[in-house]
Order: C-alpha cells, then sequence, then structure tokens
C-alpha cells in the first residue's frame, strides 16, 4: 500500500514566501540593476554595445576640438576628458522595475545619435566680441548605444531570478 501524507502547513508556508517575494521584488530588481550597471561599465571599458558591437569611433573634429582645448587625445569612443558619462551609471529599483543609465545632459544623444543642429544652435559674442552662432550639436554624432540587454545580460538576469525564487522556496 502507497500513503502519501500531504502537510497543509508546508504548503502555505512555501506559497506566503513566493507570494510575499513577488509582492514586493525590490531585492531582485536590486541585484539586476547591479548586473546591468556592472555591464554597462564593460560595455565602456569594451568600447561596444551590450551584444558586443564595436562603438563608431570618435570623428577627427572631434579629436581636433580636445587637441585644441588642451584635453589630450583621449581616443576610446564615449570616454572623454572628464569621463563623466561612463563614471554616472546608476540603477534606481523599485518593488516591480528597475531603471538604469545616466542623467547627464550627453547621455541621450550618444544612446541614440543626433544629426547636425538637432537641438537648435547657440547664438552668441566670442571673447573678442564678434557674433556667432553654433549649431548644436556642432556635428552628426552617430549613435553609440551603452545601455541594453545583450545575450550574456539575459542570461545572468535569468539566473539571478532563478536564485531569488529558490531562496524565496528556502532552497
Amino acid at each position: 500500500m502507497i500513503t502519501v501524507e500531504i502537510n497543509e502547513e508546508e504548503i502555505t508556508q512555501a506559497l506566503a514566501r513566493v507570494s510575499a517575494a513577488l509582492s514586493d521584488m525590490t531585492p531582485l530588481m536590486q541585484d539586476i540593476g547591479e548586473l546591468m550597471v556592472n555591464s554597462t561599465r564593460e560595455n565602456f571599458k569594451d568600447g561596444t554595445d551590450p551584444d558586443g558591437t564595436p562603438w563608431a569611433p570618435k570623428s577627427p573634429a572631434t579629436l581636433e576640438a580636445y587637441r585644441r582645448r588642451g584635453d589630450g587625445q583621449p581616443t576610446r569612443p564615449l570616454i572623454g576628458p572628464s569621463r563623466t558619462l561612463s563614471t554616472t551609471i546608476n540603477a534606481e529599483p523599485s518593488a516591480d522595475r528597475v531603471a538604469w543609465g545616466s542623467n547627464v545632459i550627453q547621455a541621450a544623444v550618444m544612446q541614440f545619435g543626433a544629426e547636425a543642429g538637432a537641438f537648435g544652435a547657440r547664438v552668441g559674442r566670442d571673447k573678442n566680441g564678434r557674433e556667432f552662432s553654433m549649431s548644436i550639436p556642432w556635428g552628426a554624432i552617430p549613435a553609440r548605444p551603452y545601455l541594453g540587454v545583450g545575450q550574456e545580460d539575459t542570461d545572468a538576469i535569468v539566473t539571478t531570478i532563478e536564485e531569488y525564487l529558490d531562496s524565496a522556496l528556502g532552497q
């Protein structure tokens, strides 16, 4: 004779743990956010988009502007003299989502690109009193996607979710 014994308390407790883990997933979203911040930093280090495609190189005009300003010759795409964009990547987790990126003014233009003059022009006077008008941006900027989820990221996120659920079940 086969006997099956069901302990309702164990089932109820397991379901309660899973329910609690899914009602506020802030810890999971925090872990995913950390994964994506680190992955994005690797994109800057490697000079590639999330799928490993190399970014367009800096234009000769940009390199010349650095030289004229005395900023040296930072040639790696998206890495300027201040390194502002690459050092301001952060994540904001909540109960059911995570956002990551940068809030610096050039972040979207670097991600998506922009045509010369896409944001109008700056008009003023130079230090010699001459009037000038300068397109913003002054040249076309190719898209250099640094944010996104590549295949390695997908695999890491799925593993993180599985570990989170295993932990909720007490495994």
